[in-house]
């Protein structure tokens, strides 16, 4: 574990501490693929607090722990979902991930206070600190060459139905390699690089090896290269091979 992971350790079980000390439910801020890893790690050693995380929508990649006395606490995160919209849609550019993402960071913010953005036509969810919601609000008024507002959304207002790609083929087993591939398309060979050197994360949880196989329902993440659910897998063919169903989401 390298210094700064130590370090993210530390400040997840001083969170921990606190919510025990103190009685209250304790928020981290946005936890990214690699600190929810070990945000997982930690998880049984925390048996004197309950433990969860949540980004603000059933799917969401980053996301913050929440750490609390008991399992009869409410939980309200400290999350606020900002829909970003061209005040002129007719002059709108056709806007991406990493043009909304780098807005909104020119702003002074810290990537630890800003969560997932979805994308939607020419318009985005943005998810991010309660505390910085007000602030984006009001700083925000231009992505690339385009003029934009945002306002923030009540819970009820969120509806966000993610878009995915569904590919099914035969695999001789369901290991995680296997399922790259088949999601990636690519072959089993280039992807082992991929899992190798950390960038394949299961549930949240970092997978260095070939041969694990993900359950039915896992969310499994590449980072810098998107995300599928491994949605199940049926009769076989007369090869004797799986018929495999992932969802790839755009």
């Amino acid at each position: 574990m390298t210094k700064e992971e130590q370090q993210v350790e530390k400040r997840l079980l001083d969170l921990a501490e606190t919510a025990y000390r103190r009685g209250i439910p304790v928020y981290s801020d946005f936890l990214n693929l690699n600190e929810l890893h070990i945000y997982q790690g930690i998880r049984p050693k925390l048996s004197y607090v309950e433990t969860e995380s949540f980004g603000g929508y059933e799917l969401a990649e980053r996301q913050m722990a929440a750490f609390y006395p008991d399992a009869l606490f409410c939980l309200e995160y400290p999350l606020a979902c900002l829909k970003i919209s061209p005040l002129q849609e007719r002059f709108a550019e056709k806007l991406t991930h990493r043009d909304c993402l780098g807005a909104v960071l020119n702003l002074g913010l810290n990537r630890s206070k800003v969560g997932d953005i979805l994308m939607e036509e020419q318009e985005a969810l943005l998810f991010c600190h309660k505390s910085m919601a007000d602030f984006i609000c009001e700083n925000l008024a231009r992505i690339r060459h385009t003029s934009v507002y945002a306002r923030p959304l009540e819970p009820a207002e969120i509806h966000y139905e993610p878009k995915y790609e569904e590919l099914t083929g035969t695999l001789a087993s369901v290991r995680l390699d296997s399922l790259l591939s088949l999601a990636l398309g690519a072959s089993r060979s280039s992807l082992t690089a991929l899992i190798e050197g950390g960038r394949v994360f299961v549930n949240g949880k970092l997978i260095t090896s070939n041969g694990y196989e993900p359950k039915e329902g896992d969310l499994v993440s590449v980072r810098g290269m998107g995300r599928f659910c491994f949605y199940g897998s049926g009769g076989q063919s007369k090869k004797g091979r799986r018929y495999v169903t992932v969802r790839k989401y755009s």
